[in-house]
């Protein structure tokens, strides 16, 4: 991500609103300049970070846009892979000794008995090395003598500045203490990047999907670090998988000096560069929709077949059906888990979820020979139905039947 320094200069304050002023991906100087960037990068391949930033510097030379050259130098490095070279000897271990010897100097004289190249002979000596390898290995493991061994995305022009302009969305959440999400779709992926990027949230249904807020520290002395929002940001990436959604924030960047509102929404043209899950997480499922298309299509039968379209709120976690299948004429949904041979410890943290949810519309497919004891299932609360090697489509229907007639009389 883009360092505060960076962003700065890049946020406006316009009323009580926070504005982020982005780089259009089709002005012609920015295109030459994010190429020019990209080709100069791949021609460091293999050299050291530092000659990149020496490069780097080059480049910039007076210009007094260099705040936005660096951030887009800033989004190729971090796409690239640097390595620590191989070295004979530990760097720490050749710095000790070289300078235990004490000042050497280029020439000998009275008070220097004893130039660079001699101790560098001596000590390469000493460790069977030659002076080049002790040259190339004394300072290998700093930063900016790392190696780039891989370059990373090839990007265009394009996609580096919409690249760029992405990190300043994200960036510009550095300096909030909370951040309150609407969402519509895609709930598997966006609970994902939640637990993953540790959020604390708590969310409430709304029509079509669910309000979040999450919130940072109550603490004025951790509000002043951006520790939280670091998290926020980090997060951000994972509302650009949604298709309907919309975030707004307080922040309160330090050169502005006040509170402002941060929005923004599905209409904004950035693209995520997180992966979105597959379709089906299983063959399992991915067989049990394609029965179940096959023979009712989307507009036959009485059923109705959605994927993970409803979150169930556990407190500090959820649980996400794979599928629903809800009624045409009377509106009832029923859920459907389907339980395959998955770890036990899946297994039990899946069955302590259908505990905690404790749903009364919950159909539950359970393989045979699924790593769990038939007493597991005894108090669940939940309609269990056993299949061999594949979920029976007439099976789960009558089943489906039976339950929803139990729901709706």
């Amino acid at each position: 991500m883009l360092t505060a320094d960076l962003v700065k200069p890049r946020l406006r304050a316009r009323g009580q609103h926070l504005h982020i002023e982005m780089l259009d991906p089709q002005n012609g100087f920015w295109q030459t300049c994010a190429n020019e960037l990209i080709t100069l990068f791949q021609a460091h391949m293999g050299q050291t970070q530092g000659s990149w930033e020496t490069a780097l510097f080059d480049y910039e030379g007076d210009r007094t846009d260099y705040e936005i050259i660096r951030g887009l130098a800033k989004v190729i490095t971090d796409g690239a892979t640097f390595e620590r070279i191989e070295t004979p000897v530990e760097p720490e271990v050749l710095r000790q000794r070289l300078f235990s010897t004490g000042p050497v100097f280029g020439k000998i004289d009275l008070f220097h008995p004893q130039s660079r190249d001699t101790v560098l002979q001596q000590v390469a000596e000493e460790f069977e090395m030659t002076v080049e390898q002790i040259e190339t290995s004394l300072f290998a493991d700093r930063s900016n003598q790392y190696r780039i061994i891989d370059v990373g995305p090839d990007w265009t022009a394009t996609d580096l500045i919409q690249r760029y302009n992405l990190e300043l969305a994200r960036a510009s959440l550095y300096w909030s203490s909370e951040m309150t999400i609407e969402i519509h779709d895609n709930f598997k992926d966006f609970w994902k990047y939640m637990k993953l990027f540790k959020l604390m949230f708590e969310a409430k249904p709304i029509e079509g999907g669910y309000h979040v807020q999450l919130d940072g520290p109550i603490s004025p002395f951790v509000q002043s670090t951006t520790r939280y929002g670091r998290q926020f940001a980090a997060f951000l990436p994972a509302l650009f998988l949604c298709q309907r959604w919309q975030m707004q924030a307080d922040v309160r960047p330090p050169q502005i000096g006040k509170h402002l509102l941060y929005q923004l929404n599905d209409q904004i043209p950035l693209v995520s560069h997180f992966k979105k899950s597959p379709a089906y997480d299983s063959q399992l499922e991915a067989n049990f929709a394609s029965d179940f298309y096959d023979k009712f299509g989307d507009k036959r039968g009485k059923w109705k077949l959605s994927r993970e379209d409803e979150v169930i709120l556990l407190g500090d976690t959820v649980m996400i059906p794979d599928f629903a299948l809800t009624h045409r004429d009377s509106g009832q949904r029923i859920l459907i888990e389907i339980m395959g041979f998955w770890h036990p410890d899946y297994l039990r943290r899946k069955l302590q979820k259908i505990h905690d949810a404790n749903l009364n519309n919950l159909l539950l497919l359970v393989y045979e020979d699924v790593n769990l004891t038939a007493d597991k299932l005894e108090e669940v609360p939940a309609t269990v139905l056993y299949f061999v090697k594949k979920p029976v489509l007439k099976d789960v229907l009558a089943a489906t039947e039976t339950l929803h007639q139990t729901l709706v009389n």
